[in-house]
């Protein structure tokens, strides 16, 4: 975790207050943490005001705990793990602390093989691994009508490569909107494209995503 110290304006002359500066200037104070939020449209806020997409949400919920944190909106929409991959290098500036990857959401709407989305989503987590940094991995679950193998083998992705690379898990972006995620059941919370949330989905989200970013916090 980045730290700094804060120091109180010096009187000339007079030793007393230097004494007092530099005994305050003893208590460092933890500077903002900047975590990269790489994702499709579903961390870009597709279909919303900006205040009410996933990034803002989740900036106040944390804002609210006391926690200093900066999201940086790296959701590029209709983005796949492939894309994901392709920027990720350059998207870890060097304020970057820790990141959050959801991706793949584009992936099973294209059916691509869950092979390749595998070695897409390990490639971005063997950049996170370079730059010896945190990474909080966001799952997503397949539907059924590729096949029960294709939900088996792309489901498994995510806790296996969190486990392989130690990264803080949620099992489903959506995880938040109930264990029942059927298309009838979390209607309301969804968007009329029945694929983003709305403004109340994003907010129940955010509330399981949320303690899990403070997990990853406590690693830095």
């Amino acid at each position: 975790m980045k730290r700094f110290f804060r120091y109180g304006l010096l009187s000339t002359g007079c030793k007393a207050a230097v004494v007092g500066v530099f005994l305050s200037a003893t208590a460092a104070v933890a500077e903002t943490i900047d975590i990269l939020a790489l994702g499709d449209s579903l961390t870009q806020g597709y279909g919303l005001f900006e205040q009410d997409g996933f990034v803002p949400q989740l900036r106040i919920w944390l804002a609210e705990r006391g926690h200093d944190v900066t999201i940086v909106n790296g959701g590029v929409s209709g983005d796949t793990s492939a894309g994901g991959l392709a920027r990720v290098e350059w998207s870890l500036t060097s304020n970057i602390d820790a990141m959050i990857v959801t991706l793949g959401g584009n992936d099973l709407l294209r059916g691509v093989a869950p092979d390749e989305a595998r070695r897409n989503i390990e490639g971005i987590l063997q950049v996170a691994q370079k730059h010896e940094m945190e990474v909080l991995l966001i799952g997503m679950e397949a539907p059924g009508n590729f096949g029960a193998d294709y939900k088996t083998q792309f489901d498994a992705i995510y806790p296996e490569l969190a486990a392989k690379y130690d990264a803080v898990f949620l099992d489903s972006f959506f995880a938040g909107l109930g264990e029942k995620r059927t298309p009838t059941a979390v209607a309301k919370y969804m968007q009329h494209d029945g694929i983003h949330p709305n403004p109340e989905g994003v907010k129940k989200i955010v509330d399981v995503v949320g303690p899990k970013v403070e997990t990853l916090l406590s690693r830095l």
